[in-house]
């Protein structure tokens, strides 16, 4: 019946927008509608594109005062994240440069050959020079730009194992994460989503007869010591995530079927990161915020929230499903003896199983 409902009053006012259409265009006869643009309206629109240029400066510059702070261009939390940074700011103020001189032009132009009267305009064929310049010099740029964007990425993506990174494997799946460390060899079992048992606790699918992995430690929270190379081997269970670390300028799909890796060496401790005056200004906000929504939620009779503090997280990338928006991983970044206290604390794979 609801729906019967709908559709009649859809149709109604499809009736109604007629009429109006009809009565509207009744009230047009005699009046002049010509489409043939006048001196007039082209000098008017003229000027407006000189005005939207002036409109498209004033908001760029008022966008850098008041936004141009960008703390994902200054805060990386990992050895190769200031040569991601750096390329990303090349490339920012290459853009804004081109930006500026072909908005200036365009609208200029606009401007100067408003279309007049007895005016005709001068067409050329084809000029040489133009194509050039404005063919290779982007050829240059571009050509510049990819080539230094493949040496960092080759720079990135070639750990060297001979480094001893610590081994860590993320496992992904709608809607959570899960770390394993390769334990005392720091070697990672075998695993294979086939070999998932609920029922003895191998929420992982590790190969319980490989040696390898007796001593694998499976947690909901990674911790990793500051200064050492780190090389993840990454796993999804059911669809495609991308694993994003983004104060580490870390990202990689998680595949199905496939095992797919990143490596990075951590450089400040989330200590010293919640003191940065970013950090800490950041952090001020957020729980000025929660404080003042506490006092509606306590006057409705809710539980107040709890004071924001900061976290590396891991987070996916990828639009995974319903829950996306809550799949992500706490990171700790701390020094080697706390990290080496807090990995004797953690329970070694064989002795998880329920037997």
């Amino acid at each position: 019946m609801t729906a019967f409902l709908t559709i009649i009053i859809v149709i109604f006012v499809a009736i109604a927008i007629w009429q109006m259409v009809k009565i509207f265009d009744l009230a047009q006869v005699g009046v002049s509608n010509t489409q043939i643009a006048t001196d007039n309206d082209n000098k008017v629109n003229a000027y407006l594109m000189l005005a939207f240029l002036a409109f498209i400066y004033i908001l760029t510059f008022i966008c850098f005062i008041y936004w141009g702070d960008l703390p994902l261009l200054s805060n990386a939390a990992s050895e190769h994240g200031a040569q991601v940074d750096n390329l990303m700011i090349i490339t920012l103020v290459i853009l804004f440069i081109v930006q500026f001189i072909t908005q200036y032009l365009l609208h200029y132009f606009a401007y100067k050959y408003r279309g007049e009267k007895g005016k005709k305009a001068l067409f050329y064929a084809d000029n040489n020079t133009l194509e050039a310049i404005w063919t290779i010099i982007p050829v240059i740029v571009l050509s510049g730009l990819i080539i230094y964007g493949l040496f960092t990425w080759t720079t990135i993506m070639n750990v060297n194992e001979d480094d001893d990174p610590l081994i860590i494997e993320l496992y992904a799946q709608q809607f959570n994460w899960k770390a394993r460390y390769g334990g005392n060899d720091n070697t990672l079992g075998q695993a294979n989503v086939r070999l998932i048992n609920l029922d003895n606790a191998n929420i992982l699918g590790l190969d319980e007869a490989d040696p390898n992995g007796q001593d694998d430690i499976i947690v909901s929270e990674i911790h990793l010591p500051v200064g050492r190379p780190v090389l993840f081997k990454i796993r999804s269970q059911d669809v495609l995530h991308s694993a994003y670390m983004p104060h580490f300028r870390a990202q990689m799909n998680c595949v199905p079927g496939m095992i797919t890796q990143f490596g990075f060496t951590p450089v400040t401790t989330t200590a010293d990161m919640r003191q940065t005056p970013e950090m800490l200004d950041k952090v001020a906000n957020i729980n000025r915020l929660r404080a003042e929504k506490s006092v509606e939620l306590a006057a409705k009779g809710e539980e107040a929230l709890d004071p924001y503090e900061f976290h590396y997280l891991l987070l996916c990338n990828k639009i995974c499903g319903k829950s996306h928006y809550n799949m992500q991983m706490n990171i700790i970044v701390e020094t080697q003896e706390e990290y080496d206290a807090w990995i004797k604390e953690q329970k070694e794979f064989k002795d998880s199983l329920i037997k």
